[in-house]
């Protein structure tokens, strides 16, 4: 069985609900243009606030896809 090759991208992902909300955000957008997802690993959680309060969660991940040769 020959090996395979995974091409690794960066995403930010933004939920005014929570950092999970925010990294499912960033996946389920990426999985409509991009095929055979892999593996998503969060890198970096943070938060955007204004006057004290927290607006807004942010969470930055890699994800993986196959990659696949021109046919």
């Amino acid at each position: 069985m020959p090996g395979s090759t995974y091409k690794i991208i960066e995403l930010v992902g933004t939920s005014t609900k929570s950092w999970e909300d925010a990294a499912k955000t960033a996946v389920e957008t990426a999985a409509k243009t991009l095929r055979d997802l892999r593996i998503a690993e969060v890198v970096k959680q943070d938060l955007q606030i204004d006057e004290g309060k927290v607006v807004s969660y942010r969470t930055r991940l890699t994800i993986s896809f196959k990659y696949e040769e021109e046919k």
